[in-house]
Parts: structure tokens; sequence; C-alpha cells
């Protein structure tokens, strides 16, 4: 059977549909450390995606909104190696002997009126402090982010993820991060 270049592309049109921005849907949340005297990228950052059990993943990390749909899950099995994992990551890397401290905190936002919720906000915290003033810089951040929702929203459901370590190696990375694992794809049309 023979079709010819014009058929052959309606056949293609006939196929697409229109999709609007992908939506993170389920995620679990995770942190590592890892050090290395050789380098960061290849050597302590990899460390400690492996010791928070993430190192077989392409990472792309995300800015600080979690949707509505957003759903806290444990982490699943049979992720595929190689696979695109997005995620929201602090991460902080030290040199021997120096503090580094990594943490996220996060909270829902639920409508005044009707309870519903609405999606969630999340802060990082890359540094060199202590975990108690990592805490409360978190804290802080959180709310400052909460005060452009506060007449419409509460903020609800806080949970914070804190991971530090001093390198006895030239380099160290702590992390902690929320990664997703699938996503929910409108259909706007053909």
């Amino acid at each position: 059977m023979e079709i010819n270049l014009l058929e052959s592309k309606l056949l293609v049109e006939e196929k697409k549909i229109i999709l609007g921005n992908r939506i993170p849907k389920d995620f679990f949340v995770t942190s590592g450390i890892g050090e290395s005297d050789i380098t960061i990228h290849a050597g302590s950052f990899h460390l400690a995606l492996k010791d928070a059990g993430i190192e077989q993943y392409n990472i792309i990390n995300y800015s600080s909104i979690l949707p509505g749909i957003a759903n806290k899950i444990e982490k699943p099995e049979g992720l595929v190696h190689g696979s695109v994992m997005e995620s929201i990551m602090a991460c902080s890397h030290s040199k021997k002997g120096e503090l580094a401290t990594a943490g996220l905190i996060w909270g829902w936002l639920f409508n005044k009126k009707t309870g519903e919720k609405y999606g969630g906000l999340v802060c990082e915290y890359n540094g060199h402090d202590s975990e108690k003033e990592a805490k409360n810089i978190l804290e802080k951040s959180l709310l400052e982010l909460y005060d452009g929702f506060l007449e419409d929203f509460e903020l609800k459901s806080i949970e914070i993820l804190i991971r530090s370590f001093v390198p006895k190696k030239r380099y160290g990375t702590a992390l902690a991060s929320i990664c997703f694992v699938n996503h929910e794809f409108p259909v706007l049309g053909k």
C-alpha cells in the first residue's frame, strides 16, 4: 500500500493533541550526604545522591511550588535507571571540616472559605549553619512566602527535612529533596 506525502501529512495531523503544562502529582522525600577527595559533581554530589537513593536518575530541579494534586508517597520500587526525575532540591557543598547543611520546608495552602487544598509552598536552605539555625531560617522563609497568600488561604501541614554533616574528605555535599514520580497532563484539544 502506497501513501503519498499529502496523505501522510494528514494522518500525522489527525493524531496530534494539545497538552497543557504537566502537573506534578506523586512525590517522595529523601536526603543524603556524600564526601570525596576527588571533586564535587562526580564525587561528593553523586555520593549524596546515592545516599538519598536517587543516583540512578537524571535530576531536573523545580522552583518552590507544589500543585494542589500533589501527594506524598513512599519511594516506589522499579523506577527506570536513567529516567528523568524532577525535584525540588536543597543542596549544600562544603570543604573538609566545614559544615554542609541542606533543608526543605513545605506546607499546604487551604482556602479559608471552602477548606479546599489549593497547593503548597516549599522553601530551600543551602548553607553552612547548624540544623537549628537552618530550621529557623526555613520557617521564616515559608512565612515570608505565605504572606502573599495570607488573605485567602491558611497554611497547614508543615513538614521539614534537614540533613547536615562535616566532611572528613576534601569535598562534601548534603542534600534534601522532594522527588516527583509522575504527572497529570491536561488535554486542551486536538
